[in-house]
Protein backbone atom coordinates (compact mmCIF):
# COMPACT_ATOMS: atom_id res chain seq x y z
CA UNK A 1 0.00 0.00 0.00
CA UNK A 2 1.25 3.65 -0.94
CA UNK A 3 1.04 6.12 1.66
CA UNK A 4 0.08 9.59 0.21
CA UNK A 5 1.50 12.74 1.61
CA UNK A 6 -0.19 15.85 3.09
CA UNK A 7 0.17 17.13 -0.40
CA UNK A 8 -1.23 14.64 -2.45
CA UNK A 9 -3.91 14.15 0.04
CA UNK A 10 -5.41 17.96 -0.62
CA UNK A 11 -4.57 17.49 -4.55
CA UNK A 12 -6.69 14.10 -4.14
CA UNK A 13 -9.41 15.51 -2.79
CA UNK A 14 -9.62 18.33 -4.47
CA UNK A 15 -9.89 16.33 -7.74
CA UNK A 16 -12.44 14.00 -6.16
CA UNK A 17 -14.63 16.39 -5.16
CA UNK A 18 -14.87 17.84 -8.68
CA UNK A 19 -14.45 14.89 -10.08
CA UNK A 20 -18.26 13.72 -8.08
CA UNK A 21 -19.62 16.93 -10.10
CA UNK A 22 -18.46 16.27 -13.27
CA UNK A 23 -20.08 12.78 -12.89
CA UNK A 24 -23.21 13.99 -12.33
CA UNK A 25 -22.93 15.90 -14.93
CA UNK A 26 -21.56 13.41 -17.33
CA UNK A 27 -24.90 11.84 -16.53
CA UNK A 28 -26.89 14.92 -17.67
CA UNK A 29 -25.27 14.79 -20.97
CA UNK A 30 -25.46 11.21 -21.55
CA UNK A 31 -29.11 12.01 -21.39
CA UNK A 32 -28.67 15.44 -23.56
CA UNK A 33 -27.48 13.33 -26.19
CA UNK A 34 -30.55 12.60 -27.34
CA UNK A 35 -31.61 15.78 -28.16
CA UNK A 36 -31.34 18.19 -30.72
CA UNK A 37 -30.33 21.01 -29.06
CA UNK A 38 -26.92 19.50 -28.22
CA UNK A 39 -24.99 19.50 -25.00
CA UNK A 40 -22.13 21.98 -26.16
CA UNK A 41 -22.92 24.93 -23.72
CA UNK A 42 -24.02 22.46 -20.66
CA UNK A 43 -20.29 21.11 -21.30
CA UNK A 44 -18.71 24.38 -21.19
CA UNK A 45 -20.64 25.22 -17.99
CA UNK A 46 -19.35 21.84 -16.21
CA UNK A 47 -15.77 22.38 -17.48
CA UNK A 48 -16.16 26.14 -15.48
CA UNK A 49 -17.94 24.48 -12.34
CA UNK A 50 -15.34 21.44 -11.87
CA UNK A 51 -12.25 24.35 -12.32
CA UNK A 52 -14.10 26.62 -9.64
CA UNK A 53 -14.40 23.45 -7.15
CA UNK A 54 -10.73 23.16 -8.05
CA UNK A 55 -9.83 26.69 -7.29
CA UNK A 56 -12.35 26.93 -4.52
CA UNK A 57 -10.84 23.80 -2.39
CA UNK A 58 -7.10 24.29 -3.41
CA UNK A 59 -6.83 28.10 -2.13
CA UNK A 60 -8.85 26.51 1.05
CA UNK A 61 -6.27 24.22 1.92
CA UNK A 62 -3.08 26.15 0.23
CA UNK A 63 -3.86 29.85 0.52
CA UNK A 64 -1.40 32.09 -1.90
CA UNK A 65 -0.70 29.79 -4.31
CA UNK A 66 -0.56 31.20 -7.98
CA UNK A 67 -2.90 29.39 -10.68
CA UNK A 68 -2.53 28.55 -14.23
CA UNK A 69 -5.85 27.06 -15.64
CA UNK A 70 -7.27 26.30 -18.57
CA UNK A 71 -10.39 28.63 -17.82
CA UNK A 72 -9.13 31.50 -16.33
CA UNK A 73 -5.47 31.22 -17.69
CA UNK A 74 -2.63 32.43 -15.20
CA UNK A 75 -3.32 34.14 -11.68
CA UNK A 76 -0.71 35.25 -9.92
CA UNK A 77 -0.78 33.98 -6.00
CA UNK A 78 0.88 36.41 -3.21
CA UNK A 79 2.79 32.94 -2.64
CA UNK A 80 5.07 33.92 -5.81
CA UNK A 81 7.14 30.02 -5.55
CA UNK A 82 3.92 27.86 -5.63
CA UNK A 83 1.48 27.79 -8.87
CA UNK A 84 -0.77 24.89 -9.75
CA UNK A 85 -1.38 24.00 -13.45
CA UNK A 86 -4.81 22.70 -13.41
CA UNK A 87 -7.31 21.22 -16.37
CA UNK A 88 -10.47 20.25 -15.12
CA UNK A 89 -11.67 18.63 -17.99
CA UNK A 90 -9.01 17.45 -20.21
CA UNK A 91 -10.88 14.95 -22.97
CA UNK A 92 -14.29 17.89 -23.47
CA UNK A 93 -15.05 16.06 -26.71
CA UNK A 94 -15.11 12.75 -25.14
CA UNK A 95 -17.46 13.84 -22.31
CA UNK A 96 -19.47 15.87 -24.88
CA UNK A 97 -20.23 12.78 -26.45
CA UNK A 98 -20.80 11.11 -24.01
CA UNK A 99 -17.52 8.61 -24.07
CA UNK A 100 -16.51 7.67 -20.71
CA UNK A 101 -12.70 8.77 -21.19
CA UNK A 102 -12.52 11.64 -19.23
CA UNK A 103 -10.07 13.40 -16.53
CA UNK A 104 -9.26 16.29 -13.77
CA UNK A 105 -5.27 16.75 -13.83
CA UNK A 106 -3.80 18.80 -11.09
CA UNK A 107 -0.28 19.31 -11.34
CA UNK A 108 1.99 21.93 -8.73
CA UNK A 109 5.05 23.93 -9.96
CA UNK A 110 7.58 24.81 -6.49
CA UNK A 111 10.42 27.51 -8.25
CA UNK A 112 9.42 26.52 -12.06
CA UNK A 113 10.04 22.55 -11.36
CA UNK A 114 6.89 20.27 -11.50
CA UNK A 115 6.78 18.29 -8.05
CA UNK A 116 3.26 17.00 -7.97
CA UNK A 117 0.47 15.69 -10.24
CA UNK A 118 -2.84 13.93 -9.94
CA UNK A 119 -5.10 12.91 -12.42
CA UNK A 120 -8.34 11.63 -11.73
CA UNK A 121 -10.72 9.69 -14.46
CA UNK A 122 -14.52 9.77 -12.57
CA UNK A 123 -15.62 7.47 -14.90
CA UNK A 124 -13.14 4.19 -13.82
CA UNK A 125 -12.61 5.94 -10.40
CA UNK A 126 -8.70 5.76 -10.68
CA UNK A 127 -6.88 8.11 -9.45
CA UNK A 128 -3.04 8.13 -10.72
CA UNK A 129 -0.54 10.27 -8.52
CA UNK A 130 3.00 11.48 -8.22
CA UNK A 131 5.36 13.07 -6.09
CA UNK A 132 8.89 14.07 -6.89
CA UNK A 133 11.27 11.69 -5.91
CA UNK A 134 8.77 9.28 -4.11
CA UNK A 135 7.12 7.58 -7.24
CA UNK A 136 4.37 7.58 -8.96
CA UNK A 137 1.31 5.48 -7.81
CA UNK A 138 -2.14 4.40 -8.85
CA UNK A 139 -5.35 4.77 -6.31
CA UNK A 140 -3.33 3.55 -3.11
CA UNK A 141 -2.56 0.18 -4.26
CA UNK A 142 0.34 -0.15 -7.06
CA UNK A 143 3.15 1.80 -7.69
CA UNK A 144 3.23 2.41 -11.61
CA UNK A 145 6.34 1.26 -13.65
CA UNK A 146 6.56 2.19 -17.57
CA UNK A 147 6.13 -0.36 -19.76
CA UNK A 148 9.66 -2.90 -20.25
CA UNK A 149 9.38 -3.74 -23.84
CA UNK A 150 12.25 -2.90 -26.19
CA UNK A 151 10.80 -3.11 -29.82
CA UNK A 152 8.99 -0.90 -31.43
CA UNK A 153 7.08 -4.02 -33.09
CA UNK A 154 5.53 -5.06 -30.23
CA UNK A 155 4.70 -1.32 -29.14
CA UNK A 156 1.36 0.28 -28.39
CA UNK A 157 1.63 4.22 -28.97
CA UNK A 158 -0.90 6.70 -28.39
CA UNK A 159 -1.48 10.21 -29.90
CA UNK A 160 -3.43 12.90 -30.30
CA UNK A 161 -5.19 13.97 -33.95
CA UNK A 162 -5.18 17.79 -34.98
CA UNK A 163 -8.59 18.01 -35.50
CA UNK A 164 -11.28 20.97 -36.58
CA UNK A 165 -9.14 24.67 -36.04
CA UNK A 166 -5.92 23.42 -35.26
CA UNK A 167 -3.01 23.55 -37.42
CA UNK A 168 -0.39 20.55 -38.40
CA UNK A 169 -2.30 18.10 -39.95
CA UNK A 170 0.09 17.81 -43.07
CA UNK A 171 2.88 17.07 -40.21
CA UNK A 172 0.79 14.71 -38.39
CA UNK A 173 -0.16 12.72 -41.48
CA UNK A 174 3.91 12.13 -41.86
CA UNK A 175 4.56 11.36 -38.84
CA UNK A 176 1.68 8.73 -38.96
CA UNK A 177 3.12 6.90 -41.98
CA UNK A 178 6.26 6.76 -39.88
CA UNK A 179 5.26 4.92 -37.01
CA UNK A 180 2.50 3.16 -38.15
CA UNK A 181 4.33 1.03 -40.15
CA UNK A 182 6.49 -0.44 -37.34
CA UNK A 183 4.42 -0.39 -34.36
CA UNK A 184 1.51 -3.06 -33.34
CA UNK A 185 -0.61 -0.27 -32.66
CA UNK A 186 -1.49 3.31 -32.50
CA UNK A 187 -4.10 4.81 -30.31
CA UNK A 188 -5.70 8.27 -30.09
CA UNK A 189 -8.10 7.92 -27.03
CA UNK A 190 -8.64 11.74 -26.92
CA UNK A 191 -7.39 13.07 -23.40
CA UNK A 192 -3.43 13.94 -23.67
CA UNK A 193 -3.58 14.08 -19.76
CA UNK A 194 -5.11 10.31 -19.53
CA UNK A 195 -2.77 8.92 -22.27
CA UNK A 196 0.08 10.28 -20.56
CA UNK A 197 -0.86 8.37 -17.42
CA UNK A 198 -1.61 5.17 -19.21
CA UNK A 199 2.26 5.77 -20.43
CA UNK A 200 2.75 5.67 -16.79
CA UNK A 201 0.74 2.79 -15.94
CA UNK A 202 2.45 0.54 -18.79
CA UNK A 203 -0.93 0.50 -20.44
CA UNK A 204 1.01 2.17 -23.80
CA UNK A 205 4.70 2.20 -24.37
CA UNK A 206 4.38 5.76 -25.97
CA UNK A 207 2.98 9.01 -26.62
CA UNK A 208 3.42 11.92 -28.95
CA UNK A 209 1.38 15.37 -29.54
CA UNK A 210 2.16 18.60 -30.49
CA UNK A 211 0.46 22.06 -30.05
CA UNK A 212 -0.79 21.10 -26.41
CA UNK A 213 -0.89 23.38 -23.15
CA UNK A 214 0.93 23.42 -20.32
CA UNK A 215 -2.27 21.69 -18.45
CA UNK A 216 -2.99 18.90 -20.62
CA UNK A 217 1.02 17.67 -19.34
CA UNK A 218 2.38 18.86 -16.29
CA UNK A 219 0.91 16.01 -14.37
CA UNK A 220 1.43 13.36 -16.69
CA UNK A 221 5.43 14.56 -17.48
CA UNK A 222 5.80 14.15 -14.26
CA UNK A 223 4.59 11.05 -13.28
CA UNK A 224 6.19 9.15 -16.42
CA UNK A 225 9.31 10.70 -15.08
CA UNK A 226 8.60 9.27 -11.35
CA UNK A 227 7.56 5.54 -13.14
CA UNK A 228 11.12 5.65 -14.80
CA UNK A 229 10.07 7.13 -18.36
CA UNK A 230 11.76 9.44 -20.82
CA UNK A 231 10.01 12.85 -21.24
CA UNK A 232 10.87 15.46 -24.02
CA UNK A 233 9.67 17.70 -26.59
CA UNK A 234 8.51 16.16 -29.99
CA UNK A 235 11.57 17.20 -31.40
CA UNK A 236 13.72 16.02 -28.46
CA UNK A 237 14.58 18.94 -27.03
CA UNK A 238 14.83 19.35 -23.08
CA UNK A 239 10.61 18.97 -21.93
CA UNK A 240 9.56 22.41 -19.70
CA UNK A 241 6.59 23.62 -18.57
CA UNK A 242 5.73 26.19 -21.15
CA UNK A 243 6.74 23.19 -23.63
CA UNK A 244 3.71 22.54 -25.95
CA UNK A 245 4.66 19.15 -27.48
CA UNK A 246 5.83 16.15 -25.97
CA UNK A 247 7.43 12.69 -26.28
CA UNK A 248 7.17 10.20 -23.53
CA UNK A 249 7.72 6.45 -23.24
CA UNK A 250 10.10 4.00 -21.54
CA UNK A 251 13.77 5.13 -21.87
CA UNK A 252 14.21 2.07 -24.45
CA UNK A 253 11.42 2.92 -27.03
CA UNK A 254 11.94 6.92 -26.67
CA UNK A 255 14.82 7.26 -29.23
CA UNK A 256 13.07 4.74 -31.23
CA UNK A 257 9.73 7.27 -31.68
CA UNK A 258 12.18 10.28 -31.87
CA UNK A 259 13.91 8.81 -34.81
CA UNK A 260 11.04 8.32 -37.07
CA UNK A 261 9.57 12.00 -35.90
CA UNK A 262 12.70 13.09 -36.96
CA UNK A 263 12.52 11.08 -40.48
CA UNK A 264 8.79 12.75 -41.32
Amino acid sequence: MATASNLIQVMIDATRKAGRKLARDFGEVAELQVSKKGPADFVSAADTKAEQVLVEELSRLRPGYGFLAEERGAVEGTDKSHRWIIDPLDGTTNFLHAIPHYCISVALEREGELVAGVIHNPATNEIFWAEKGKGAFLNNEKRLRVAARRHLDESVLATGIPFLGKPGHGQFLKELHQITQRVAGVRRFGSAALDLAYVAAGRFDGFWERDLKPWDMAAGALMILEAGGRVTTADGEPYRSDSTTILAANPDIHPLVLERLRAA
